[in-house]
């Protein structure tokens, strides 16, 4: 029987492993939290990776996350070479994976808490401790904004899970919370329809953005960014902008900016703040 040299075995084994490996192992990896329907997903973001794929000249693709849950599993594990999300994400990838902000939506995020007008119990975010206020999952943004108002963990309100900013309010209105932790545009319409007041209001944050990692050179992040905020991208990208920003640009983003804010994500599980001495402001 014809017996292979030891020089041979090892030529076979390193040519079957260079088959395993996937034909795309090299392309850079782009996404972003997971819309409701997975076809506008693809129609929404798919177009950006190719879009700044004929920028760098260079393979990047967009990869769809099942759900909202899955996608913060994989992006904290440097997943995503290329990202759009919300700005505590963007400031802890900056930290912890070495991302550079490239460009953002424009105008600032701003949260707050909505209870029934009618509720002479609650006045103030205070008066929400150890009581139900409804909330989407954490990390959602604005339910962390709520939740690092209160420093005592046994002192903080009892958080009621909702998959939707309407089925956060819609339990105030049911009387299952005596609060709603959702984005300042949908509290001011509860307001001036006469149906809540609001309780609080937090302070402006930068808005959702993208942001690029160290696989992607220097050049081509500042390649990714320029063409994110020129003219020309309304034209390619239509359906973002259609999405995200029906009647502005995107602006360029800026590290100074999203420093500190993911100091929100600080009593979340999986998101490490320590060893920052790099951005000591997150903690």
């Amino acid at each position: 029987m014809f017996a292979l040299t030891r020089f041979q075995s090892l030529c076979i084994a390193a040519l079957a492993l260079a088959l395993a490996v996937p034909a795309r192992a090299a392309d850079y990896v782009f996404s972003a939290p997971p819309l409701a329907d997975p076809i506008d997903d693809r129609a929404v973001y798919g177009p950006v990776a190719e879009y700044l794929s004929a920028v760098i000249g260079k393979k990047i693709v967009y990869r769809r996350s099942d759900n909202s849950l899955a996608y913060p599993e994989q992006m904290r594990k440097g997943t995503y070479d290329l990202a759009f999300d919300d700005p505590h994400f963007v400031s802890w990838r900056m930290v912890k994976l070495q991302h550079t902000p490239l460009a953002k939506l424009p105008g600032e995020l701003v949260f707050a808490v909505v209870s029934r007008n009618d509720n002479n119990e609650v006045s103030d975010v205070r008066d929400l401790i150890g009581r139900p206020v409804c909330a989407l999952v954490p990390p959602n943004i604005a339910t962390l904004t709520l939740m690092a108002q209160f420093e005592n963990p046994a002192r903080e309100p009892l958080i009621v899970e909702k998959q939707s900013y309407t089925a956060t309010y819609e339990g105030v209105i049911s009387k299952s919370c005596v609060g709603a932790a959702v984005p300042v545009g949908i509290a001011q319409k509860l307001a001036n329809e006469g149906v809540m007041r609001i309780i609080y209001e937090s302070d402006g944050v930068p808005n959702q953005g993208f942001s690029a990692g160290p696989r992607f050179s220097a050049e081509d992040r500042t390649k990714m960014a320029d063409a994110l905020v020129a003219p020309e991208a309304r034209t390619k990208l239509a359906r973002f902008f259609d999405t995200w920003s029906k009647d502005k640009n995107l602006q360029r983003a800026s590290h100074a900016e999203y420093q500190g804010v993911a100091r929100l994500l600080k009593n979340t599980y999986g998101f490490d703040l320590s060893a920052t001495a790099a951005d000591p402001t997150v903690r």
